[in-house]
């Protein structure tokens, strides 16, 4: 079967790259920007607010391996799609929660897990957007593999690790095994 690639927007794109890079059938994970208004954006652009991206990721997966259906969930178990524009300390549009389909069948399925975690999981409004794809365009390389290279950081100590945590305890069986 064929690869596909799919993109989400769940605050800092360190946390989320972090967090897919070991589900078992993630083949690649790419940081960057997807959804502003200027071609091209840096860095220093998105953080302000004002080029309308979300930091998000591009990942291929092998749908053979892992379902999209079960991305989604570890998507929605890893971050907090109750809160709009926002992650923790991490405020701004940029840090917006959404699901970026390529198929028709990517956002049917986004719509139905939200309509189910909204029933049975979360109390406040799941605000999380399900829009097409637009232009992704690449972070800088300082952005990629952020975790892995940076776990001291106070960020990625207090921010990423719990996230890894609860991942651990709650979707080991999509673990990649080391």
């Amino acid at each position: 079967m064929k690869k596909e690639i799919a993109f989400f927007a769940g605050g800092c794109f360190w946390c989320t790259e972090a967090v897919f890079q070991r589900i078992h059938g993630v083949e690649t994970i790419v940081s960057g920007y997807m959804d502003g208004e200027i071609k091209n954006p840096a860095y220093r652009e998105v953080c302000t607010g004002r080029t309308g991206h979300a930091e998000c990721i591009q990942l291929t997966f092998d749908p053979t391996v892992v379902s999209y259906s079960e991305l989604l969930h570890v998507f929605f178990a890893t971050h907090d799609p109750t809160t709009l524009n926002r992650q923790g300390n991490d405020t701004g549009t940029q840090y917006r929660s959404s699901v970026f389909y390529t198929t028709q069948t990517q956002k049917e399925e986004a719509e139905k897990t939200i309509a189910a975690l909204q029933e049975s999981t979360f109390d406040s409004p799941i605000v999380t957007t399900v829009k097409p794809e637009t232009p992704f365009y690449i972070a800088e390389e300082e952005h990629q593999n952020y975790y892995n290279q940076h776990s001291y950081q106070m960020y990625c100590s207090y921010v990423i690790s719990p996230k890894l945590e609860k991942l651990k305890a709650t979707y080991s069986h999509l673990l990649k095994t080391l």
